[in-house]
């Protein structure tokens, strides 16, 4: 009986697909190799809770992502908007779908607001700092392995 592949969680445009905040990719060489040998999952936590394509650029304002998940910080658009309520409805969309496929390893794109770990941008997204974007606090408090691309 033939082994069931793993199954990845990848953030979309790490895949190819165009839908950053600036409607580009962040395509990366290393998502090909994962297809060879796990099924993958493809998901942009952003558009999922309903962020347009393009986007205003936002940044984490107070903390990271696991201060966003607890209400002690949110997420602020360059448009001076508060996104914090789309960002978290699409990180909680995609924990289900993770969890819904048993992933338990995620490549996720690195120093996003959602999708960013160990590096964010601060604030004005001028620096990175030490945090967790908020779909990666996320799937990391749910014993998810994430890996930054």
């Amino acid at each position: 009986m033939e082994k069931k592949k793993e199954t990845i969680l990848v953030s979309a445009c790490l895949a190819g697909v165009k839908c950053n905040y600036k409607g580009q990719d962040a395509f990366h060489p290393k998502i090909v190799g994962e297809l060879q040998s796990a099924e993958i999952v493809c998901v942009c936590p952003e558009i999922l809770g309903g962020e347009p394509i393009p986007r205003p650029a936002c940044n984490l304002v107070g903390g990271d992502g696991h201060d966003v998940i607890k209400g002690k910080a949110k997420v602020i658009g360059i448009d001076g908007k508060d996104h914090t309520e789309t960002f978290i409805r699409g990180a909680q969309k995609t924990l289900a779908i993770a969890l819904k496929h048993n992933v338990t390893k995620a490549y996720l794109k690195k120093r996003s607001p959602s999708c960013g770990k160990g590096k964010i941008y601060d604030a004005k997204g001028e620096h990175l700092v030490n945090g967790n974007g908020i779909l990666a606090a996320l799937l990391m408090e749910h014993g998810i392995e994430v890996i930054p691309l």
